[in-house]
């Protein structure tokens, strides 16, 4: 395995800040805190660099709010300076390195691939296999071990000023578990995470036909027994080295469909998701019938369409008024 050593002077540099503030405050320039920041860049990336520097950098206080779609979940959100700027550099840095370690077919946060990519692989798979054996993991960000992560960091990066950072973001929530979901660094270090997994399945077990978005993943083959010992194989992994378990672990075959990514893939042709549907029918008609245009409804329709142009939905488009 590839270790890397001197990392800090590419972290710390002028230019990564600048960056990293850069891509930090991309479409929010019409925030209040944005344009303080904008109004003091210069004298607060000094002061931020210099706090790094001396050891003096801790993550700010987290405010909290509960999500309830798709389901429920407790989000935390940092302020922009000094957080999300740090968490940008150092996914500028560290983020190309990680990537290089991914399986090919894992998708998600990940630079180059996406939603759609995942659906097309999708496709390729079901064609070619007869069953599927889909799974996801139980309060995937919450479940998260500290210390597991952090070993597993420390195999490929060995520069610990940039180890102590990440020790820091890491712990920055208290407790044993759990990485706070609305953090840029929860994302790449989520997919750090499950990249043993990947590894697991695709070298120790052998699966051809696996992919993987987040913390939902399919396994496909032409045996049904082969996929039973597969997916108990997964579970003995996940509970013993990641201290995790499966909310669900079904095997069926691929002639059913199979829903994943908010689509339904058949064979040869692919659905919205019923409840995807529900939800962007009710988002797109209360806009319409409120009249409510502006600059977030016009984008919300926008993603609407380019949700629904990938699949099998003319008279669904045609339905809530985002045809084109």
């Amino acid at each position: 395995m590839k270790t890397y050593k001197h990392l800090w002077e590419q972290f710390i540099s002028k230019e990564n800040f600048d960056l990293a503030a850069r891509k930090a405050i991309k479409s929010k320039k019409s925030k209040k805190e944005v344009q303080i920041f904008l109004a003091h860049s210069k004298e607060y990336l000094d002061k931020l660099r210099n706090d790094l520097i001396i050891g003096k950098y801790k993550t700010s206080q987290y405010k909290t709010f509960t999500i309830y779609e798709p389901k429920e979940r407790l989000i935390y959100k940092l302020p922009l300076y000094p957080d999300h700027i740090v968490h940008h550099a150092l996914i500028n840095i560290l983020g190309p390195i990680w990537q290089k370690s991914f399986i090919h077919d894992s998708y998600a946060c990940i630079p180059g691939r996406g939603l759609h990519a995942a659906s097309q692989k999708m496709m390729h798979f079901m064609r070619r296999n007869e069953y599927v054996l889909q799974c996801d993991i139980r309060k995937f960000y919450p479940s998260i071990n500290h210390e597991i992560i952090m070993n597993i960091l420390k195999r490929k990066i060995h520069d610990n000023r940039i180890l102590k950072i990440l020790n820091e973001i890491i712990w920055s929530v208290g407790g044993q578990t759990n990485l706070p979901i609305g953090n840029l660094t929860s994302q790449w270090l989520g997919n750090v995470y499950l990249n043993e997994l990947d590894n697991f399945i695709k070298q120790d077990l052998h699966c051809r036909d696996y992919i993987r978005y987040c913390d939902d993943f399919c396994v496909f083959d032409n045996d049904k027994h082969k996929l039973h010992f597969w997916a108990k194989c997964i579970c003995v992994f996940l509970k013993q080295n990641m201290k995790m378990n499966l909310s669900r672990c079904n095997i069926h075959k691929t002639t059913d469909g199979v829903c994943f990514i908010g689509y339904r893939h058949f064979k040869h042709f692919i659905l919205i998701k019923q409840s995807t549907a529900y939800k962007l029918s009710k988002r797109i008609t209360n806009i319409i019938e409120n009249k409510h245009f502006n600059p977030k409804s016009i984008g919300q329709m926008a993603a609407a369409y380019g949700w629904t142009k990938w699949c099998c939905s003319y008279n669904f488009r045609n339905k809530i008024k985002i045809f084109k």
